[in-house]
């Protein structure tokens, strides 16, 4: 049996789960999430919990199983807390600014990169140097915020660039003088 597939995921009160054969509807306060999961994962609601069970031992079957249940979980705690991600600026002259819905980028280029945030992505700037992306979906909130890192990566050298929040960068040495002969 699965570790992770086999607990019921807990719904919390004002969070309404609907189950369509294998489409999964999740609304809260935050807003809705809909999800369609393998036809072979039977997912039934009960009690005020949600399980999830597997046809048989078929590896891809056991496979599917965990990663079924920990997807609905986000789904629930996306709709009544949502997801966050934190990124740090770091170098000289590198900042950010929030303009409206677009999020204005000085990374060390001729020009300035602009970010916008759309209806699933709430992007904040509380400080020259932190940028904070907030959203529902777990995987929109990873994706977009990897690609406002994707913009300008800490490079080794100098640790300069956009990093997640704690992120350590392993710092290179620079080019070693040669020696006279």
């Amino acid at each position: 049996m699965s570790r992770i597939g086999k607990h019921a995921i807990a719904v919390p009160a004002g969070v309404e789960v609907k189950i369509d054969g294998s489409v999964v509807t999740v609304k809260g306060p935050k807003g809705t999430l809909t999800k369609e999961f393998k036809p072979s994962m039977k997912i039934t609601s009960e009690d005020g919990q949600i399980k999830v069970e597997r046809p048989d031992d078929e590896a891809a079957n056991r496979a599917l199983h965990g990663l079924t249940r920990t997807l609905i979980h986000n789904m629930v705690v996306g709709v009544t807390e949502g997801f966050e991600k934190k990124l740090e600026i770091q170098g000289v002259g590198y900042r950010c600014e929030k303009k409206g819905k677009d999020l204005i980028l000085k990374i060390g280029y001729s020009h300035d990169v602009i970010v916008s945030d759309n209806d699933d992505i709430k992007i904040e700037a509380p400080q020259p140097n932190q940028i904070i992306i907030k959203g529902i979906d777990k995987q929109k909130v990873g994706q977009f915020a990897a690609e406002v890192r994707g913009k300008r990566p800490p490079e080794p050298y100098k640790g300069k660039g956009i990093r997640y929040e704690g992120e350590y960068v392993r710092h290179k040495e620079g080019k070693a003088a040669k020696g006279k002969k």
